[in-house]
C-alpha cells in the first residue's frame, strides 16, 4: 500500500479551512475528499477505502470527538487527526487516548500538516497488515472441521495425544489423523506455527 491508494478526508464546517487544507493536501499530490460534517462524511465514507481523516473539533451536531468514537464503534480503520483552533489540554487528552493520531492547533504550517499525514498514513498501513493477516488466519481456521478444531485447541493448551484421545473419546491414531490435517489445512508444519496463526485472528 502506498499513499497512492491512501485517502486523507476533512471534516470542518469551516468552507475557508476546507479549501486551504485541500489545496495544501493536493498540492503535495494526495488524494483528498472534504466534508462540512459529519453527517456528509459518514454518507460518503465507504469501507475498504484506506487513508485518514482530519476532524475539527467544534462542529453543529457531531462534534470531532463524537464522530472519533462513531468511527471506532463502526470499526472504520482510519487513524485520526484533530486540527482545531479551539482545542484545550484535557480534549487533547481525551483524544489520544481514543486513540488519535495527532492532535494539532489552528492555523497549521504546510510542513507541520503534512508530517502529521505521513505518520497517520504508517499507522494505516500498518493496520491494513494487522487486518490482512487476521483475516487470512480467519479464513485458513474456517477450513476446519469442528472435530480439528477441538483437537487443535487441546494440542495448543498443551495436551498431549492420548489426554486428547480420552477426552474427546476417540482413538490416539484419530487425534494423530485430525492434527495431520489441520496442519496441512493451515500450511504450517508445527504447532507453535500453528499458534502463531491463532494468534493473528486477534491482532
Amino acid at each position: 500500500m502506498n499513499e497512492q491508494d491512501l485517502t486523507v478526508f476533512i471534516v470542518d464546517d469551516d468552507t475557508a479551512v476546507l479549501d486551504s487544507l485541500t489545496l495544501m493536501i493536493e498540492q503535495a499530490e494526495l488524494k483528498v475528499q472534504a466534508f462540512k460534517s459529519a453527517h456528509d462524511f459518514l454518507d460518503a465514507y465507504r469501507p475498504g477505502v484506506w487513508g485518514c481523516v482530519i476532524l475539527d473539533i467544534k462542529m453543529p451536531e457531531i462534534d470531532g470527538l463524537q464522530l472519533q468514537q462513531m468511527l471506532i464503534d463502526l470499526n472504520v480503520p482510519l487513524p485520526v487527526i484533530f486540527l482545531t483552533g479551539h482545542g484545550n489540554i484535557p480534549m487533547s487528552v481525551k483524544a489520544m487516548k481514543c486513540g488519535a493520531s495527532d492532535f494539532i492547533t489552528k492555523p497549521v504550517k504546510r510542513d507541520k500538516l503534512m508530517a502529521c499525514i505521513e505518520t497517520a498514513f504508517e499507522e494505516c498501513r500498518n493496520r491494513h497488515i494487522r487486518q490482512t493477516t487476521r483475516q487470512k488466519a480467519q479464513n485458513l481456521l474456517a477450513t476446519l472441521t469442528e472435530r480439528e478444531s477441538e483437537v487443535m485447541k487441546l494440542a495448543l493448551d498443551g495436551q498431549a495425544n492420548k489426554q486428547i484421545a480420552v477426552e474427546l473419546g476417540i482413538s490416539h491414531r484419530t487425534v494423530e489423523i485430525h492434527k495431520a490435517r489441520v496442519l496441512q489445512k493451515t500450511g504450517v508444519d508445527n504447532l507453535l506455527e500453528l499458534a502463531r496463526i491463532v494468534a493473528d485472528t486477534t491482532a
